[in-house]
């Protein structure tokens, strides 16, 4: 049985606790590898080198810390294909898919290489009589991320490269379902050049990550996962001192105007509704006819397309989804579907049957569709997390306006239509973080960055682009003012530019 441990102070360490968790191959449901599960004692050594380090780090130079992510860059290219398959024989997603994984994580590490520009601070000569005043980018110190089972590539990525381009140490602690991808990237950063101990691989469960929110040398959390849980984070965060950005769940619609090419909306429908079996934070969950003929003609072109669904495990090539990720995933994906029936819905694509030769004891669901949800149901105020579209349909473009607008969640919303009007009114006025006009999944390139709304995001600062910049550094601003021409004496009244 492959064991997996953690990576602390430059190198791959056993785990030491004694507790461990069972890491699955979700298309067969088999245990393939035992992950340890870190100790109090364990946070604190990746701690301790960490602490180490950091101020070593700290001064090297951006140009130098840049380098590092010019090499890594190079050996994530380099290794792409195995990479992709760390992922996928522990996630259970297409090989496809998890180079899109890889490759979204990439797209960050190469907008860091910019750190010498993205660091620098201010500058005004002359703020006052003799007076200069300038600003400068420092590092926090000890970063944390907690990053969920869905991308083990991409969001690590979101949360290390730029912290660590800023100066800082961190502290990795991934989910226990697919560990060996975030200890992997470890050793390829190791071998671009990175110090030992500025990045640090800590596998847990939930006494690690309390025993990080708890640690007084962690200056930061980022967090990705569901929103109680993001609550939590964030709430613990703040109670002890520390600088938190938590990102939660999400329910992200798709308004489908009667002006749209509907084949063009359907085709987006199923990738980002069914892509990665729905286990994305991403993914669209929700379709919104405008009109009963769009509905109409919407529900008859995506049922054919559902039933067509090709479901493998990631050794098939021409697979478009795969399983879900555990057990338990699987038993809750099914009970809320069966929650939408019995509360009235329609389910036009059952998918709660399927089985595949060879393979009946994964983590299999079939894609689902229901038609004629509405917003008092369950199956539409949840984050399902699976291979399941809702269509709920709307009489006009303000009630169709009106259903993200009031809903928990504010992660993710698109539009598709022709007219450029309504696009840009509903860009406008939508009250959600990431918006698609014709475009189904809207995750910002690596230069913007990535956030949501309402229930989907606490603290005021998104990931990746400027603001993880900002996140992952304190300001610190210099008035200077020298000797020469300076009068004697106090001045008591407050110092004005007047």
């Amino acid at each position: 049985m492959r064991e997996i441990g953690h990576f602390i102070n430059g190198k791959p360490v056993a785990g030491t606790s004694g507790r461990t968790a069972d890491v699955y191959n979700p298309a067969t449901g088999e245990v393939q590898a035992k992950v340890a599960l870190a100790s109090p004692a364990e946070l604190q050594a990746a701690v301790d080198a960490a602490k180490a380090a950091q101020p070593k780090w700290a001064a090297t130079n951006p140009q130098r810390r840049a380098r590092v992510f010019m090499k890594f860059v190079e050996l994530l290219n380099q290794n792409m294909e195995e990479l992709a398959v760390l992922i996928s024989r522990e996630h259970g997603k297409t090989v496809e898919d998890s180079k899109g994984d890889v490759i979204r994580g990439l797209e960050v590490c190469e907008f860091v290489i910019g750190i010498p520009h993205l660091s620098k601070g201010e500058f005004t000569e002359g703020a006052g009589p003799g007076i200069d005043m300038y600003s400068i980018r420092q590092p926090l110190g000890i970063g944390a991320g907690i990053t969920p089972f869905n991308f083990p590539g991409m969001i690590p990525m979101w949360m290390f490269a730029p912290a660590i381009a800023c100066g800082n140490a961190f502290i990795l602690k991934p989910s226990e379902r697919d560990p060996s991808l975030p200890i992997r990237l470890a050793e390829l950063m190791m071998e671009a050049g990175l110090p030992a101990g500025i990045l640090n691989v800590v596998n847990g469960d939930k006494g690690a990550v309390d025993a990080i929110l708890a640690h007084p040398d962690i200056a930061a959390v980022s967090f990705v996962g569901s929103t109680p849980i993001a609550r939590y984070v964030y709430g613990a965060a703040a109670a002890n001192g520390k600088r938190a950005q938590c990102f939660g769940g999400a329910k992200n619609h798709m308004v489908i105007m009667p002006d749209a090419d509907l084949d063009q909306a359907a085709n987006a429908l199923m990738g980002a509704g069914y892509g990665s079996a729905g286990e994305r934070c991403m993914a669209i969950s929700v379709a919104v006819p405008v009109g009963e003929e769009t509905a109409n003609r919407l529900v008859e072109k995506l049922t054919p397309m559902i039933e067509s669904l090709r479901i493998g495990p990631y050794t098939d090539e021409k697979a478009d989804m795969g399983p879900l990720v555990t057990k338990e995933a699987k038993a809750r994906v099914l009970g809320l579907i069966d929650k939408g029936v019995e509360e009235g819905a329609k389910l036009v694509v059952d998918g709660r049957g399927f089985k595949l030769q060879g393979y009946e004891d994964g983590y299999f669901v079939g894609g689902c569709l229901f038609d004629n949800v509405t917003p008092d149901m369950e199956i539409y105020k949840t984050e399902i997390f699976g291979p399941v579209l809702s269509v709920v349909r709307a009489k006009n473009y303000e009630e169709a306006l009106d259903l993200p607008m009031k809903h928990e969640y504010g992660n993710g919303v698109a539009i598709y239509t022709r007219d450029g009007d309504a696009a840009r009114d509903f860009a406008s006025r939508i009250n959600i973080g990431m918006v698609g006009v014709n475009v189904p999944i809207p995750v910002p390139l690596a230069y913007h960055s990535f956030g949501g709304w309402k229930s989907s995001a606490f603290g005021d600062l998104n990931q990746y682009g400027s603001d993880s910049i900002k996140f992952w550094t304190h300001t610190k601003t210099i008035t200077s003012r020298w000797p020469s021409g300076i009068k004697d004496g106090a001045e008591f009244s407050m110092p004005t530019m007047k």
